[in-house]
């Protein structure tokens, strides 16, 4: 039996994309100190409370980017009391399969299917977030294999209820 799955090409190696799109140190030294920040509410060493917050599919960078500059103000009214923690969920679990599927496999609802090109706009538009609001992200792992691509920007990853009994997850 043939194959019907077909190559357009390979994926870069992680450490290569991070390459080609990186933050900066300062923005690593952002990201650190939010992980921090979300350790200590976790470990009860933070009263603070800690936020997840957004919607449930980000596919369109600049109204994400306008979200997120709006929810940077309010966190800042709060920041006391609460850590925001914003969603940036990029891929659509689907239970049948069918349907737009999100960023990763599709960077433009209205376009072809291009992986590279998804994993290339994700991992731009998580950078654009962290340059323009100083918040790192909550992103569902759909596909656990892809978090390499954005582990250097992420500071919150969250298995979806399709997934809690996938093997690969566990």
């Amino acid at each position: 039996m043939e194959s019907q799955m077909q190559f357009i090409r390979k994926l870069p190696e992680p450490l290569d994309l991070q390459q080609e799109i990186p933050l900066r140190p300062d923005l690593v030294a952002l990201k650190n100190r939010r992980d921090e920040e979300i350790k200590r509410i976790l470990t009860g060493q933070d009263d603070r409370f800690l936020l997840l917050i957004g919607p449930c599919s980000a596919d369109n960078e600049p109204a994400v980017l306008d979200y997120m500059t709006r929810l940077a103000k309010v966190q800042e009214k709060v920041k006391d009391t609460i850590l925001f923690v914003p969603r940036v969920y990029t891929n659509k679990p689907r239970t049948i399969g069918v349907g737009y599927k999100g960023m990763l496999h599709q960077p433009d609802p209205e376009g072809k299917e291009n992986m590279l090109a998804g994993i290339k706009a994700i991992r731009r538009m998580h950078v654009h977030v962290i340059e323009q609001t100083g918040f790192t992200c909550a992103e569902e792992i759909l596909y656990p294999e892809n978090h390499r691509y954005l582990q250097d920007l992420l500071s919150y990853g969250a298995i979806g209820a399709r997934s809690v009994e996938d093997q690969l997850h566990r």
